[in-house]
C-alpha cells in the first residue's frame, strides 16, 4: 500500500505500484525513492510514517516525519520550524553512533518539510513494561551502561537531548541494544551559554527542574534517565514517586522487587532537584556504576592475618554436636573442592596436583579455626 502524505486527501490509502495519489493527484514518493506505508505517529508538529525506500532491491523500512504544525500562532510555528530543521542538523551529525538512528533524507517537497531516517525495528521501554512489568536491578544497571555511553557521545557533541524518556528508547530487536530516538527536542550549545533561558522542552514528568526554566544543561539528561529508571522500577508515573510536601522522592516506598541500597544511592544522586548536588557527567555516573560489586554468594572468611592457629582444639562437651559440626564443615568443604578426593600417593605428581594440595591444606586450616571456634562457643 501507499499512503498519500497530503494532510487533506480524503482517501490517503492506494495501491503500492501507483505515483500518484488516485484521490487528490499528490506525488506519492518523496525524493522520487520513499513510499509512506501508513501512518505510525502524529503530534502537535507533525505525522510520522513508516515507508520504504525503493531505490534499494531491499526495499528496507525507515521512517518520513512530515513538519504539519497544528498549534496556532506565528511564534509558535517559528519555534516549531527551529525544531524540526535542528532534528535533521543533529541527527546529521549524531546518526554515526550505532544507537542513534541515521539520517537518510532531509528535504521539501509540495511546501511542506521532511525528513527520512533509518526505522528501528523495536520496542520502546513504556510498552516493554506494559507487556513484560516493571524491571529488576540487573536490568537497570543494564540499562544504565547502555544509554549513558550514548549520552555521553551526544553531550562531547555539544548536544542535550532533552527528551529522555521510556517512550523514546527503543530495544532494537537485531541485537537487544538500547537506541535513543526522536531529537526533536535536542538543542546544541556549541557556541552558546548553558545558563542561558531559552524555551521549555520536554514531558512534565521526566524533566528537570532547571530545564523547565528553560535553562537545560547536560546534567538535565542524567535527571531524566534517573527519572526513567524509577518509571521502570515502580511502573508508576513519576508524579507519583515524588513527595511535593517535602520535596523528596519516596519511589523506595513503590518497588516492586528489591533493589541494592548502592544502586538507589546513584538514582537518588542522578535526580537531585538542585543541579550542583547532581551528577555533572555522565562519566561521574558510569564510575560509580562501575564501582558497585555484584552479589556473591556467602564464602568461608579468610584467616585473620598475623593469628596464630590454635594447636590445642578443645572438643565439645556434646558429642552430637560436635559430629553436627564436622558434618556441616565437611559439606562446606566438598563445596570449595567439588568433593573430589586426591590420591593418597600419586604416582606422578603435577603443578596442577600441588596446587590443589596446596588450597586443600588452606581449606582444611580455616575449618580448623572453624571448628574451633564452634567447639568452644
Amino acid at each position: 500500500m501507499s499512503y498519500c502524505l497530503n494532510p487533506h486527501c480524503l482517501q490517503p490509502e492506494n495501491p503500492d505500484d501507483v505515483k500518484f495519489c488516485i484521490t487528490c493527484g499528490t506525488k506519492l514518493l518523496l525524493k522520487e525513492r520513499y513510499r509512506a506505508i501508513q501512518p505510525i505517529g502524529q503530534g502537535g508538529f507533525g505525522r510520522t510514517f513508516l515507508a520504504v525506500d525503493e531505490d534499494k532491491p531491499s526495499k528496507p523500512p525507515c521512517v518520513i516525519k512530515q513538519f504539519y504544525p497544528q498549534a496556532q500562532g506565528t511564534n509558535t510555528v517559528q519555534k516549531a520550524i527551529e525544531l524540526f530543521n535542528q532534528e535533521a542538523v543533529q541527527l546529521d551529525e549524531l546518526g554515526e553512533h550505532p544507537q542513534i538512528p541515521s539520517l537518510l533524507a532531509y528535504c521539501t517537497q509540495d511546501d511542506r518539510q521532511y525528513l527520512v531516517q533509518e526505522f528501528i525495528n523495536g520496542q520502546n521501554l513504556a510498552h516493554e513494561l506494559l507487556n513484560k512489568g516493571t524491571f529488576n536491578e540487573n536490568q537497570i544497571k543494564e540499562l544504565l551502561h547502555d544509554l549513558l555511553s550514548v549520552l555521553q557521545f551526544c553531550h562531547s557533541k555539544q548536544v542535550i537531548h532533552r527528551d529522555i524518556k521510556p517512550e523514546n528508547i527503543i530495544r532494537r530487536n537485531s541485537d537487544n541494544k538500547l537506541v535513543i530516538v526522536d531529537f526533536g527536542a535536542a538543542k546544541s550549545t556549541a557556541g552558546q551559554a548553558l545558563n542561558r533561558t531559552g524555551t521549555s522542552i520536554g514531558s512534565p514528568e521526566y524533566v528537570a527542574p532547571e530545564q523547565m526554566r528553560g535553562r537545560a544543561i547536560f546534567a538535565s539528561d542524567i535527571y531524566s534517565l534517573g527519572v526513567t529508571c524509577i518509571n521502570l522500577l515502580t511502573g508508576r508515573s513519576p508524579f507519583e514517586s515524588y513527595d511535593t510536601h517535602h520535596a523528596a522522592w519516596v519511589w523506595r516506598q513503590f518497588l516492586k522487587t528489591l533493589v541494592s541500597n548502592e544502586l538507589g544511592v546513584v538514582i537518588d544522586k542522578m535526580v537531585q532537584t538542585i543541579p550542583s548536588s547532581r551528577y555533572q557527567t555522565t562519566e561521574e555516573v558510569l564510575k560509580d556504576l562501575q564501582s558497585l560489586n555484584p552479589q556473591t554468594p556467602v564464602v568461608i572468611p579468610p584467616t585473620i592475618i598475623n593469628q596464630p592457629v590454635k594447636q590445642n582444639i578443645p572438643t565439645s562437651q556434646n558429642p552430637g554436636q560436635s559430629d553436627q559440626i564436622n558434618k556441616e564443615l565437611q559439606a562446606v568443604k566438598t563445596q570449595f573442592t567439588g568433593g573430589k578426593q586426591q590420591p593418597q600417593n600419586p604416582k606422578s605428581p603435577t603443578s596442577n596436583s600441588n596446587v590443589t594440595n596446596n588450597n586443600n591444606d588452606v581449606i582444611d586450616q580455616e575449618l580448623e579455626e572453624m571448628r574451633a571456634k564452634f567447639s568452644e562457643s
